[in-house]
């Protein structure tokens, strides 16, 4: 019987992560305004990673969907399972042309209104196609020899993030705190600054200027701590290969935390919640469905 993990991972691994959000909270906390008047920078190259970073991230959706049919199909369920396979390619398709759509278009020159809708439908089969790979992969390197726990790992990855997500968006409603860049607009940038605590519900409205906690990009960045599960599923899996997907997950997640500071979009304690948040969910829905399986494996 191995040791109990959480999310592929050993318990201090997790614990680790969640203390690294909590100091990041607390300087935040105290030096938001400050740290961001010292790494703020915008440039090209950080312009297209904010733009298309994510792309990482929303591939754990079709991968979560070929979990499903592996695990289903296995199980005697096939239509069920491509459904769902389905189900995960479109929520990486629907999120991404929701977030990233206007800058795809923006390659063709696309303006609603005046442009070809066909350039628009073009712009969304290219992004449609984009996730094709993800799910080929995962059926030829997944191990079908546990369905239930494919099944689990499926649904962690698919109802967390649709979860996180949601949160987010409602808790960018609470807080509408203003995002360093809008301050950068005016005079005195310091007058209109709030922390994060500060809340005036409902003031940001469609407004992005008053959206900056928490950073809606790190909760799609967070998802990587997931990438574990999916390696721990492996027909040649290993604790080296999980470890290395958890220091992969780390690594991305600091550099995006970074470009969104550094891009002027959110502040030290907006990423750390952001990712604080995404973390959490996925710990908690990762325990409720897989924690029989990462006990004993």
């Amino acid at each position: 019987m191995s040791k109990r993990k959480v999310l592929g991972v050993s318990f201090k691994a997790c614990f680790g992560v969640i203390l690294v959000c909590m100091i990041g909270i607390i300087l935040g906390s105290f030096l938001d305004f400050q740290i961001n008047e010292a790494v703020a920078n915008v440039t090209t190259v950080g312009a297209n990673f904010a733009a298309y970073g994510s792309y990482i991230s929303y591939c754990l959706y079709p991968a979560a969907g070929m979990c499903l049919y592996l695990g289903l199909k296995k199980k005697g369920f096939p239509l069920a399972g491509k459904l769902l396979l389905l189900v995960g390619w479109f929520l990486a398709v629907y999120y991404t042309n929701s977030y990233s759509g206007s800058k795809v278009r923006g390659w063709f020159g696309y303006a609603a209104g005046e442009s070809s809708p066909w350039i628009s439908v073009l712009c969304w089969l290219i992004i449609a196609t984009l996730y094709v790979w993800p799910m080929i992969v995962c059926y030829k390197v997944l191990d079908d020899g546990n369905p239930d726990k494919l099944i689990a790992v499926g649904v962690i990855i698919l109802l967390a993030g649709v979860l996180s997500d949601t949160v987010n968006v409602w808790l960018k409603q609470v807080a509408s705190r203003p995002r360093y860049k809008y301050l950068l607009t005016l005079e005195d940038p310091a007058s209109e600054y709030r922390d994060w605590w500060q809340m005036v519900p409902n003031l940001a409205g469609s407004n992005d200027s008053f959206k900056s906690w928490p950073s809606g990009n790190m909760t799609i960045a967070a998802m990587l701590f997931s990438l574990p599960l999916l390696t721990d599923s492996l027909k040649k899996r290993s604790e080296t290969k999980n470890i290395t997907a958890f220091i992969v997950a780390c690594l991305y997640v600091a550099l995006y935390a970074y470009n969104r500071m550094h891009m002027t979009n959110h502040f030290l304690s907006d990423v750390c919640f952001g990712t604080l948040i995404t973390y959490l969910i996925f710990v908690v829905v990762s325990k409720a469905f897989l924690q029989k399986n990462e006990a004993s494996d």
